[in-house]
């Protein structure tokens, strides 16, 4: 397999990476791998998951996909059980399963006089089940996987959980209060949980990426026609690199984080992957 950028070794080490069947969550697998981790792919959508997994083993690497529903304890917990019997016990753990749901985003980004009684979904207009579904996916998707699997980390030394917040967990974007909510709370989540397992060898962090063209976001971004949106020049114009972020450029952050000698003392932090996003006040 390709060396890992950070040459951070997880020979021995196994991983498991939680909504593993998306576009960076994939990424995020390969990777581990690459770094000699045993590498679970959970999704719901077992399929996805099972075509990475058989890409890793194809490169040499050793992986295995299972489906799994985040939300649902019961299961959590059982794949935890069926990791452990055939991987070993989990040593890294990427929540990375979450997203968004049209319910809980608004048409416009500034409410108008008269958008109550308009065609246009407002923010009067949201749906709490939607709403209620972005949170549970988001953090509850982050508190149950770590409940099932961080129970196997416990007093042992040298293990990592490492959350996927996001920028709007900073400043929340327009249009999505659900998502920008929810993961703000991932990212104070990831600072509970480093406090609360700081005395039994495990390190809580997060990272959280800016912008990066994924299926997830595409029709926020491009046009049916490929043209880019509006919402896409906002963007990129509050990007001081002036563009978005590719996958592979994750990588970085998620070695550092999971390498106990480069990062042993660090625990509690969310790292910006934005290009200069969260730093850039507009003018």
């Amino acid at each position: 397999m390709q060396k890992n950028v950070l040459n951070t070794d997880l020979t021995g080490k196994v991983a498991v990476v939680t909504g593993a069947g998306g576009v960076l969550c994939s990424a995020f697998s390969r990777t581990l791998a690459r770094a000699g981790a045993k590498v679970a792919l959970l999704d719901l959508n077992f399929d996805a998951a099972k075509g990475f997994a058989d890409e890793i083993i194809s490169e040499g690497g050793i992986a295995k996909a299972y489906k799994c529903n985040v939300l649902d304890k019961d299961m959590c917990f059982t794949v935890a059980d069926e990791v452990e019997k055939d991987l070993g016990k989990c040593d890294i753990l990427v929540n990375g399963a979450g997203g968004n749901n049209p319910k809980a985003t608004t048409d416009k980004e500034y409410f108008e006089l008269g958008d109550i009684d308009a065609d246009t979904k407002s923010f009067f207009d949201l749906e709490s089940d939607g709403i209620g579904f972005v949170f549970n996916l988001n953090f509850l998707g982050t508190l149950i996987p770590t409940q099932a699997f961080a129970r196997q980390m416990v007093g042992r030394e040298g293990c990592n959980i490492l959350n996927i917040s996001s920028m709007n967990a900073f400043t929340p974007l327009t249009k999505i209060p659900a998502y920008s909510g929810a993961k703000a709370a991932v990212s104070n989540f990831t600072k509970w949980l480093a406090v609360h397992f700081s005395k039994v060898g495990i390190r809580v962090n997060a990272i959280a990426p800016g912008f990066f063209s994924t299926k997830q976001n595409a029709k926020l971004l491009f046009n049916d026609d490929g043209t880019p949106t509006a919402r896409t020049g906002k963007i990129l114009a509050a990007t001081p690199m002036g563009r978005f972020g590719e996958a592979n450029e994750l990588e970085g952050g998620l070695l550092f984080l999971l390498n106990n000698e480069a990062a042993g003392f660090i625990t509690g932090v969310v790292l910006p992957i934005d290009g200069g996003f969260s730093a850039y006040s507009g003018v």
